[in-house]
C-alpha cells in the first residue's frame, strides 16, 4: 500500500490496518537506534453516536508519560 509510481512512498491506505501502515511509514524516518512507538491517539475505535473516535490510546500515553515523569 506504500509503493508510488512517482514517490518514493505512499502515506495512504484503507481504515482497515491504517495503523500500521503509518507505523510503517514513520519507521523510515526514525534511526533503528532509536526506541518509539506509535500511537493512534485518534483512536481505532470510531464511536456511532458521537460521531468521533474515541481517542483510544491517549490513555495509554498519559500513563506512560505519568509513569516515566517521576523517574526523570
Amino acid at each position: 500500500m506504500m509503493k508510488s509510481g512517482i514517490a518514493d512512498m505512499v502515506n495512504t491506505g484503507g481504515r482497515p490496518g491504517g495503523s500500521i501502515t503509518a507505523s510503517l511509514f514513520l519507521k523510515q524516518f526514525v534511526d533503528e537506534k532509536i526506541p518509539w512507538a506509535h500511537l493512534d491517539i485518534a483512536g481505532p475505535v470510531w464511536n456511532e453516536k458521537k460521531k468521533m473516535a474515541t481517542g483510544f490510546a491517549v490513555g495509554t500515553l498519559v500513563e506512560w508519560v505519568s509513569k516515566h515523569a517521576s523517574s526523570s
